[in-house]
């Protein structure tokens, strides 16, 4: 499938209304959509999931709804969270991310917990951009996020910078003019690896949108070597003291918007990774 073909794909699917609506904040867009099952019937942990858009106002959480319904209907208590966009920069999406964090794990209370009892402990998955957000969130101290999935995430900032993604999204996030490379490493997950917090990268090997080259970096940053499996993992050790293990896994022959395409090959390594991840 071409990558406009995927994107066609994603697209074109209708956007499915969710089980309830809750704010975390004022405005519009500090809000998270709850997708069940939220009555002790939960087979998985509670996701929250984060949409891509480049940061952009223009996008925003509904074309990810079909994915969550999806994940829903495989056991899995689902959180789709808007956040604030385009002007404000970086600092204020990851506030706003944590925000959403807490407000889910509220919502979901004892039904998102795990087999030890803890309620406290969700899944952060994101995509593309909110892949990166996802990644940057978890480093925050205080979030209660127990593991990262990030899905064709911009997971090294200033090399999507030096490519100019998406028409210089980058520079419109952060802000041009003098000390841009300051602000571009300040919300540069590569430079900040979440602390203790596992990170599952799944990206496709064919993604014009986000090169796979942006996670191998982050992969190679977070101290991750090459697998047979074609994966690159880390774990913790001296050069990486307080880190988390961190796995790469690239999707031949797949672009940008296969893995969170309901249907696709691509979306049940998806979810076999979020069904069976949770143990890890």
């Amino acid at each position: 499938m071409s990558a406009a073909d995927e994107e066609s794909a994603l697209l074109g699917l209708a956007p499915v209304a969710p089980d309830r609506t809750v704010a975390y904040g004022s405005g519009p867009d500090r809000v998270i959509d709850l997708y069940g099952p939220w009555a002790g019937a939960a087979r998985g942990p509670l996701v929250v999931l984060l949409h891509g858009g480049f940061w952009r106002a223009a996008y925003d959480r509904r074309h990810l709804s079909p994915l969550a319904a999806e994940l829903a209907g495989h056991g899995l208590p689902v959180a789709l969270a808007e956040y604030r966009r385009a002007a404000g920069g970086a600092a204020r999406m990851v506030e706003d991310v944590s925000a959403a964090v807490s407000a889910a794990v509220d919502a979901a209370g004892d039904d998102a917990a795990d087999e030890a009892g803890s309620a406290a402990r969700a899944v952060l998955l994101g995509h593309s951009a909110g892949g990166h957000l996802a990644l940057l969130a978890a480093a925050r101290p205080g979030v209660p996020v127990a593991r990262v999935v990030a899905v064709s995430p911009v997971a090294d900032l200033a090399r999507a910078h030096e490519l100019g993604l998406s028409g210089g999204a980058v520079a419109e996030l952060v802000g041009g003019g003098p000390g841009l490379a300051a602000r571009i490493a300040a919300a540069d997950p590569a430079r900040h690896p979440p602390a203790g917090v596992p990170v599952t990268i799944l990206h496709g090997g064919d993604d014009p949108e986000v090169p796979p080259e942006l996670s191998r970096r982050y992969a190679a940053a977070a101290g991750a070597v090459a697998t047979a499996a074609g994966a690159r993992t880390g774990a913790v050790g001296a050069a990486a003291a307080g880190h988390a293990r961190t796995i790469l896994r690239e999707l031949p022959g797949v672009g940008h918007y296969a893995p969170v395409t309901p249907g696709t090959p691509a979306c049940r390594t998806l979810l076999t990774e979020l069904l069976g991840g949770w143990a890890v």
